[in-house]
């Protein structure tokens, strides 16, 4: 942490005593000179808010590794285990090109559209509301110097890529076994800086960011952004492309529950990184995140495994990871929040209309979504940037709105319906155009034989 430097004035006792008037004069001097260094001090006292705080640099570079951590190896191994052997390396291979293709657009164009707020957006007030401007196009302007409150703009942008990597990542999920190669490329891509830089901008902009500023709507670490925003294109994204072959009436199991069990404990442990980081200091803020991200994981997982239990007659050990995610889904747009009891109540509800939606819903519709994308992170998003409008209530043990319960609900409300539709009709364009230009589905035989070899001349299951 940078301190300013502080001036030590030594003063020497004089064996003989000075006059009365040069006692006044050398106090005058004395009294003249401290209003100088006052005066002097003032830009620096100024500026002492923007400086660089080394512990909070030093979380957010903790946190961003822990973000990264959750993509790869977390979501590629959580992903990986629960499909079929002959399409693991598939979704490695799709968990692994993402981090690369989203680190590449992000830099170019990605950060620029979601954060900086100069040069061409779309607006609703003077301010900007909708979309960034280009003024952050290839970082221009951003060097080691760069600030972003407490930590270098440098730090900021790597924190905030790694949730640009994992959004899409989330989405493979839903039309696992069966997208060709080169179309989830072109959709991740395009779909990265149409649907998710935008809704990122609308939440975390600061001034003028429709979500946040102009709504008021409370989305710590992502619900609208990331799980809501991901949930949706990976329902459409299922419906386009269309059921897996044989599917539901042939079984179609995880090939290694270990690999997934592995990747879910991952998840739990990197996403302290993902709610605690958005803080974005290593402050109060950031440890209570940390506990109530802890109780909401917990709760959703025991309430998944137990309705299962009784549903079932057993708990399964796939329920239980399943819940523990949709525990962490819930809980994070509400982390910077809530207390403890509404994330006992936030975890308890998101394991059981989760556990709903990734069964009874999806069976019901009959839609393949293949890894549950849209039950767990749509369905979890949905309900906790809902109950964030409830537990925020100071009097509930919360962080405390500005608003009543029933305004913030109906902010929460709206950045919601935004977030749907703006996800929902931007990927339907993009897999359109998408389909247009390569195809969205691999061929029959490719499907039957496997994507491992099929489209990446590899066998998973020969390691």
């Amino acid at each position: 942490m940078h301190q300013q430097p502080q001036n030590v004035f030594r003063f020497q006792k004089h064996r003989k005593k000075p006059s009365r008037l040069l006692s006044r004069s050398r106090a005058s001097s004395a009294l003249g000179m401290l209003l100088v260094l006052m005066f002097l001090a003032l830009p620096n006292l100024a500026l002492a808010e923007d400086a660089l705080d080394s512990g909070d640099t030093a979380w957010l570079l903790t946190a961003t590794a822990l973000v990264l951590f959750m993509t790869i190896p977390g979501l590629a191994l959580f992903y990986g285990g629960l499909v079929r052997v002959k399409n693991v390396l598939s979704l490695l291979m799709q968990c692994f090109s993402l981090t690369g293709l989203i680190t590449i657009i992000w830099i170019v164009i990605g950060y620029s559209i979601a954060f900086d707020t100069t040069g061409m957006s779309m607006k609703v007030t003077n301010a900007h509301s909708f979309f960034g401007g280009l003024g952050k196009v290839f970082l221009k302007g951003v060097n080691a110097d760069s600030l972003s409150g407490t930590i270098p703009e440098t730090v900021f942008i790597c924190f905030q890529m790694t949730f640009a990597i994992i959004t899409p990542a989330l989405i493979a999920g839903a039309f696992a076994e069966r997208m060709k190669f080169s179309a989830m490329l072109w959709f991740m891509g395009i779909w990265s800086i149409i649907v998710y830089a935008p809704i990122c901008h609308m939440a975390w902009a600061g001034d003028g960011s429709y979500f946040g500023d102009i709504l008021g709507a409370l989305d710590f670490a992502g619900g609208t952004v990331v799980h809501v925003n991901a949930g949706i294109a990976a329902l459409v994204a299922a419906l386009m492309v269309g059921k897996r072959l044989g599917y539901p009436e042939i079984p179609m199991p995880p090939h290694n529950l270990t690999l997934t069990v592995i990747g879910a404990s991952m998840l739990w442990v990197g996403w302290f990184g993902f709610n605690a980081g958005s803080a974005l200091a290593a402050d109060g803020a950031a440890g209570m995140a940390m506990l109530v991200t802890q109780i909401s994981t917990g709760t959703a997982a025991v309430v998944w495994m137990f309705i299962e239990w009784i549903k079932y007659k057993k708990p399964s050990v796939l329920g239980i990871v399943t819940g523990a995610v949709a525990g962490l889904v819930a809980i994070t747009p509400a982390s910077g929040s809530v207390g403890p009891g509404g994330a006992l109540v936030i975890g308890f509800a998101s394991g059981a209309i989760c556990f709903w939606g990734a069964t009874s819903l999806k069976h019901s519709l009959g839609y393949d979504d293949s890894l549950d994308a849209f039950g767990v992170h749509g369905i979890g998003g949905i309900v906790g940037c809902l109950l964030t409008g409830i537990f925020a209530a100071e009097g509930l043990g919360g962080m405390g709105m500005d608003k009543s319960i029933g305004a913030q609900l109906g902010s929460q409300f709206i950045s919601l319906v935004v977030t749907i539709l703006w996800s929902g009709i931007g990927s339907f364009i993009i897999l359109k155009v998408v389909d247009r230009a390569v195809g969205l589905r691999v061929k029959y035989n490719d499907e039957q034989e496997g994507l491992d070899l099929a489209l990446h001349n590899e066998r998973g299951y020969n390691l």
